[in-house]
């Protein structure tokens, strides 16, 4: 159930989140932006759950991790040049920001999945 799926994504960023705060000596609160991404799309997840609520729950999570997918892309866009070697400013934040694009984007192209899966399939 997509629901349930939203829920796992909301815990992932929360981890994350907390993961790259406490990572970083608990200095940055910008760290925490993952984690504030993840309570909203758990707790959206859990309205899902709710039959009646469901399809506007997963429409406004859909758009939340959109947002968070391109808010963090440019981390993701830094990354090479870690890998590679090369002298980024804060990495840390690139990795964490990296991870945070990777998750959004799968659970937004999980969304429109279901979305045209949804729209395909006649009422019951």
């Amino acid at each position: 159930m997509l629901a349930n799926k939203t829920i796992a994504t909301g815990v992932a960023l929360i981890v994350l989140g907390l993961a790259g705060y406490f990572g970083a000596g608990a200095a940055s609160l910008t760290a925490l932006i993952p984690a504030a991404f993840g309570v909203v799309l758990a707790a959206l997840g859990a309205i899902a759950r709710n039959d009646g609520r469901r399809k506007l729950a997963m429409h406004v999570a859909v758009v939340v991790a959109l947002a968070g997918f391109l808010g963090s892309v440019s981390g993701l866009l830094k990354l090479p040049r870690l890998v590679s070697g090369n002298e980024v400013a804060r990495p840390l934040a690139v990795v964490a920001q990296s991870v945070m694009a990777l998750l959004t984007a799968y659970f937004v192209a999980l969304c429109v999945k279901s979305f045209i899966d949804a729209r395909r399939k006649p009422e019951a």
